[in-house]
């Protein structure tokens, strides 16, 4: 399995053993779940921002129908073809 060596400051490091030993896991363990975590967040942020491009894409005209300054604003501003 690949790894990754990581640095951090003596404070960070100290923390880091503090958490882990509250939570009874290692320090290893306690990482990997914070990386595997914000990993999973991103995914998800990034899926939920596509099902909203996606969504509003597709009901374009009805979000310039009812926001019609909004929409001039964007087309002056150069943002809408």
């Amino acid at each position: 399995m690949p790894a990754l060596n990581v640095e951090f400051s003596d404070r960070e490091l100290e923390d880091l053993r503090q958490i882990a030993k509250e939570r009874g896991t290692s320090m290893k363990a306690l990482v990997r779940e914070a990386a595997a975590a914000d990993i999973a967040r991103h995914r998800a942020l990034q899926e939920g921002a596509e099902a909203f491009r996606t969504f509003f894409a597709s009901h374009a005209d009805e979000f310039a129908a009812a926001f019609p300054d909004d929409e001039r604003s964007a087309r002056s501003e150069g943002r809408v073809a």
